[in-house]
Parts: C-alpha cells; structure tokens; sequence
C-alpha cells in the first residue's frame, strides 16, 4: 500500500503542520471527477427547478386556501341570513295557521248554529 491515506475517490490528504488545514490532491487515475462534478452540478440544477415548482405550487395552494377560506365565510354569513329569513316565515305561518284555525272553527260553529236555527222551525 503506497499510501495509507488514500481514498477510493483518487484523493489523498496530507498532513500539514496547521492542524486546522488539510490539503486534497487529485490523483490523475480517477480523471472522471469532472465528469461526476458535471453530474452533480446538473442534479442540483434539477433539484433547484423541482424546489422552484414546489414553490410555486405551494403559493397558488395558498391563493386556492385563502380564496376558499373567504368563500366559506360568505358562504356562512348567507346561511344565517337564510335561517333568520326562514323562522321569521316560520313564525309568521304559524300565526297565520292559527288565525286560519279560529276562522275555520268560528266558520264551523256559525254554520251549525245557523243549521240548528233553520231546522228548529
């Protein structure tokens, strides 16, 4: 074994006498570095595009949220107006079927009475 430091990339590190540097030498065996570097930079140049649609997708989610959010709240609001419209009819045909009923009795009482009167001659 040449050198004990050698990775299975090509490069090997020196030691130096500044504990807080290494140095990296490129071995000339393994050329295709760049070509791993050109992969590398268009796999991150993918990733960059497949981040910017997530983010645009993310944001036109959002306007869609907000747009229902607000939707929702007109929507509400015209429920409860619905349902005040609705037992204030409510409250108005009962009284109305009350009155109906007492007409309706009064109708009934008058007529018998009327028929009792007519058939007592």
């Amino acid at each position: 074994m040449a050198n004990p430091h050698r990775s299975s990339q090509g490069l090997s590190a020196r030691p130096v006498a500044n504990s807080d540097e290494i140095q990296l030498r490129i071995d000339p065996l393994h050329a295709d570095l760049d070509e791993e570097i050109s992969g590398l930079h268009k796999q991150v140049t993918l990733l960059k595009h497949v981040a910017q649609e997530i983010e645009t997708e993310a944001r036109i989610q959002n306007d869609i949220v907000s747009d229902l959010q607000m939707l929702m709240s007109r929507a509400q609001a015209g429920v409860k107006n619905g349902m005040k419209r609705l037992n204030r009819t409510v409250a108005q045909q009962r009284s109305n079927h009350i009155l109906q009923v007492i007409i309706f009795g009064l109708a009934c009482f008058t007529i018998v009475y009327l028929w009792s009167k007519h058939f007592k001659r």
